[in-house]
């Protein structure tokens, strides 16, 4: 499997990538071995092999989600660059 250079400006294209033609050569022969790789792959036997779910078998030690406030109500309008009383001033957005 392999493209050619028409393809190859259409994914540039789609990528929003602007290629020179020396780039486009380049990125076109390693495009064409990523395909070549990818057909390789595709052509080993892997009806025995089991789906693979996780990398290792190891736990996850993550702590818990458990929401909390961490900054107190006048800790953050503390560095507020406009504030009334309790609440953060803001320019208007809507007319």
């Amino acid at each position: 499997m392999s493209t050619d250079l028409t393809t190859l400006r259409q994914l540039a294209h789609l990528s929003r990538l602007e290629l020179d033609e020396s780039k486009e050569q380049e990125m076109l022969g390693a495009l064409n071995e990523i395909l070549d790789w990818v057909d390789q792959l595709r052509q080993l036997d892997t009806s025995n092999v089991e789906p693979l779910v996780h990398l290792s078998h190891e736990i996850n030690v993550l702590r818990p989600d458990e929401a909390q406030n961490t900054v107190s109500h006048q800790d953050g309008l503390r560095n507020a660059p406009r504030k009334d009383s309790d609440y953060f001033r803001v320019p208007k957005v809507l007319e």
